[in-house]
Parts: structure tokens; C-alpha cells; sequence
């Protein structure tokens, strides 16, 4: 139980800060919310990517059979990453809309 709480928190700050950082960087307020699926999917596969593109049939379907197969832990910690993420957005937009110029 203390492991799970623990990735919850570890996944938001991660990808909170990354996001932040990126915002901060490419002046993008969203892209790391537009991103996180494919990180989602990097995590989640077993498959290099590269396969995507040589075999596209047989990777999504494995990509798809390793995606049902997730645990409701595993669902509540990535989604804790993408929440970090959507976090990271609305705090880049109050830190420009308190004058801020540097975010």
C-alpha cells in the first residue's frame, strides 16, 4: 500500500515538473498533455518501437492485448502522471497571468 501511494505521488511530480519545464522552455501550455499518451504507451508495451513501422498489425494488437490487461493500480498511477501534467498547464497559465513573462 505504501508503494502505490508512493508511484502515485512519484508519477504526478515527475511528469508534473517535466511538463513545467517543457512549458517554460517551448512556451507550449498543452503539449505535454498532447505527449503523455505515447509516453503511456512506451511504458505500457513490451515492443520496440521501430516494430510500429515494420509490423503495425501485430504490435498494435499486442499494444492493445497489454492495455486491457492493465490492473486498476497501474491505471490509477498513469493517470496520476497524467493528471501532473494537466496540473503543470494551469499552473504555467496563473504564474503568465500574474505577470510572470518569463513562463
Amino acid at each position: 500500500m505504501i508503494q502505490f501511494v508512493v508511484s502515485i505521488l512519484l508519477f504526478f511530480v515527475i511528469f508534473f515538473g517535466i511538463a513545467f519545464i517543457l512549458n517554460m522552455l517551448l512556451r507550449r501550455t498543452w503539449l505535454m498533455s498532447y505527449i503523455y499518451p505515447i509516453i503511456v504507451i512506451m511504458i505500457v508495451d513490451n515492443i520496440a518501437t521501430t516494430q510500429y513501422f515494420k509490423d503495425p498489425g501485430d504490435s498494435f494488437s499486442q499494444l492493445l492485448t497489454r492495455v486491457v490487461n492493465l490492473t486498476p493500480v497501474d491505471i490509477t498511477i498513469l493517470v496520476a502522471g497524467f493528471v501532473g501534467t494537466i496540473v503543470s498547464g494551469f499552473v504555467i497559465k496563473f504564474l503568465r497571468k500574474s505577470g510572470y513573462q518569463m513562463f
